[in-house]
């Protein structure tokens, strides 16, 4: 083929993606299932300031995973500010792994109780990290399907089975890692469900993975620092071990008000993934500034202001959860910061949130194909620092606007 026939060919072919690509937003829209990125311009407290393309306005945020309020904790910015650091320059394995980064795995592993933690950027790269790692073609992952998207992607690049069960059934998991017998078997789950705010039968899922020779893999990022002694988690509260759990996702992007993750457990398989996870190997390291920040966040998290402000969180809960009931909202069965109110409908949900929005407060709507197809809804998340007035203020606000789907 001459150069020009090959360059027409190749302009059809850029011109059948573009049409994909503009038939696909067209559907998204059809069904207000169009996302849209909003510009926070300041923060202050539970308040964003939010940029509108009429005038900026000043929201309540109740849809933020800042569940203790450590993202403007004053120890947290100032040991930011204080690194000298701005950049790891390098990934961990050639020059990028500072002091700061050996000090925080060693304060994560003493904190939660393991023998050794390791650094990655994002709990969404340590959980491709863990799976690509230690599965193959031959083996097994099975997994609750509700599980964060991660670990769905996680399972698909390590190419090996994947399975999933009904949400928080451990008898339906134990059923599909009976029918694979062979090769290494992952047992994977959230430990709280980032969408639902419910928590992994996790005794449960001990017993089955014990009994079918797996190992249990959790996703503890909406449950580290905001449940369990000290903050380490759903795992503490379950009353597990490393034996029992043998490695953990903690993120610092939810109650530690950071951003980045690590991965906690079993000294062996820890060295596994430093010498073998791809998206460890060839990625830079985390800025040393932000190792610095979550170090003072860990502090606070694991000692008594810790304790102060999860007893704080919980209180916030029982309101938001007391409160709604007496009003006539149905929430889903959640006993975490997460409480979700169904809506059902797309449109419906985005209408609520439009016209929460108007009123000063901020509840995201969530659509599928991050919930399942016909449970859209508005995630209300709770903080710490919310205020008995500010809670009683957005359920009085939830009452008193009902959606309207013409305004979606």
């Amino acid at each position: 083929m001459r150069a020009g026939g090959r360059l027409r060919l190749r302009l059809r072919m850029r011109s059948r993606l573009t049409e994909r690509v503009a038939a696909l937003q067209s559907q998204r829209a059809l069904v207000h299932r169009e996302r849209f990125r909003r510009t926070v311009l300041r923060r202050d407290g539970v308040h964003c300031e939010v940029q509108d393309a009429v005038a900026n306005r000043w929201l309540l945020n109740f849809c933020s995973n800042d569940y203790l309020g450590l993202s403007q904790h004053p120890q947290v910015v100032a040991a930011l500010r204080a690194a000298q650091d701005a950049g790891s320059t390098a990934s961990h394995l050639v020059c990028g792994h500072d002091a700061l980064h050996a000090e925080l795995e060693v304060a994560l592993a003493d904190w939660l109780q393991v023998p050794r933690a390791l650094l990655f950027g994002s709990g969404y790269m340590a959980n491709l990290a863990v799976l690509q790692a230690l599965l193959g073609k031959d083996d097994v992952c099975v997994q609750d399907k509700l599980n964060h998207a991660s670990l769905i992607d996680g399972a698909r690049l390590a190419g090996c089975a994947f399975k999933r069960y009904p949400h928080a059934d451990a008898d339906a998991a134990g059923r599909q890692l009976a029918a694979h017998p062979e090769g290494v078997a992952l047992l994977a789950t959230d430990g709280v469900f980032s969408m639902d705010g419910d928590v992994a039968p996790l005794h449960a899922l001990v017993d089955v993975a014990r009994h079918h020779g797996a190992s249990l893999y959790v996703d503890d990022a909406h449950g580290i620092g905001a449940l369990g002694e000290g903050g380490r988690g759903s795992v503490d509260v379950a009353g597990l071990d490393v034996d029992d759990v043998p490695l953990r996702l903690v993120t610092f992007g939810k109650a530690l008000g950071g951003m980045g993750a690590a991965v906690a457990g079993d000294a062996a398989l820890i060295e596994h993934l430093l010498q073998t996870a791809r998206p460890g190997i060839y990625t830079t390291a985390l800025p040393p500034a932000q190792a610095a920040a979550t170090l003072a966040a860990i502090h606070i998290v694991r000692g008594d202001e810790g304790d102060v402000l999860r007893d704080r969180l919980q209180s916030n809960i029982t309101r938001f959860r007391v409160g709604a009931n007496a009003r006539g909202l149905t929430l889903l069965p959640s006993l975490t910061a997460i409480q979700p109110l169904l809506i059902g409908d797309d449109a419906e949900a985005l209408a609520l949130s439009q016209a929460l929005e108007q009123q000063g407060y901020w509840a995201a709507a969530i659509r599928p194909p991050t919930v399942p197809e016909g449970s859209a809804r508005l995630r209300i998340t709770l903080s710490a620092t919310h205020t008995s007035e500010q809670i009683d203020g957005l359920l009085d606000a939830l009452v008193q606007t009902p959606p309207s789907p013409g305004s979606a």
